[in-house]
């Protein structure tokens, strides 16, 4: 293939993880909403779950690879709506704890309805979406650091 041939759209990866993103998130938000929680407040209760003790916000963004100034207000819905608690940390108040409260741990059964439900809408069986998944995260890896080298260095995280 010539280098113009490269620029056919079909060709291009980064538009088929993005419609992918973008099926699947769909398929997660149509089962999500009857619990009032989007697909971001899905991924920060299984992280919080996993952890089972309170994490930083900072551990938190990693975890769901979401950047501060889109975790924090998402992390202030979820207090208010009663599903994590928030506190500051007594030695170094820039860092802020989070962790799943009672009634965010109540959603853990229903939780895991949506996913199987979703899982079975995938055109995949389990050893599909398991090499699939495997493939992606060692992308994700592998590009990383680039993306790290390339922000400008902003100094210490501070959390809100």
């Amino acid at each position: 293939m010539d280098a113009y041939g490269q620029l056919h759209v079909d060709q291009q990866l980064c538009l088929a993880l993005q419609t992918t993103s973008s099926l699947v998130t769909r398929l997660y938000r149509r089962q999500l909403e009857p619990l009032g929680l989007t697909h971001p407040q899905y991924l920060v209760l299984i992280a919080l779950w996993e952890a089972s003790e309170p994490v930083t916000m900072g551990q938190l963004g990693g975890k769901v690879a979401m950047e501060t100034g889109s975790l924090t207000p998402l992390v202030k819905r979820m207090e208010a709506s009663g599903l994590v608690t928030r506190r500051r940390d007594q030695q170094d108040e820039r860092r802020v704890w989070v962790e799943a409260t009672p009634a965010g741990w109540a959603l853990r059964d229903e939780i895991v309805a949506v996913r199987q439900k979703v899982v079975q809408q995938l055109p995949l069986d389990a050893e599909q979406i398991a090499s699939l998944r495997s493939l992606l995260q060692d992308l994700n890896a592998a590009l990383e650091p680039a993306r790290l080298q390339s922000e400008p260095n902003q100094g210490p995280e501070i959390e809100a």
